[in-house]
């Protein structure tokens, strides 16, 4: 079964912004690697996924409620080269 995503509006200006379609956020969330957990964001626990569509990398945090199967989109975009490591899946230290 295709994940569902509910898209915020910050998402969707954001989506806007970066030129990123839904379809691609879409293939991020099912196939992409969870490179980070916020058990204690609110009012859902969230995730950071990192994964690629074509050449480009793309960071996409989604909300994640537990009575739900969808997905809530939070934001996406592209991760600086200045705060990860090459890959794009791990921080670098301040």
């Amino acid at each position: 079964m295709p994940i569902r995503l509910k898209l915020t509006y910050h998402a969707l200006q954001r989506m806007r912004e970066r030129r990123v379609r839904v379809r691609e956020i879409a293939q991020i969330v099912e196939y992409g690697e969870v490179i980070e957990d916020y058990p204690d964001d609110n009012p859902f626990p969230s995730q950071l996924i990192c994964g690629q569509s074509g050449e480009r990398i793309l960071h996409v945090v989604v909300a994640v409620n537990p009575g739900d199967e969808a997905r809530i989109l939070v934001t996406v975009y592209d991760p600086d080269p200045q705060e990860w490591h090459p890959g794009f899946k791990t921080r670098r230290k301040p």
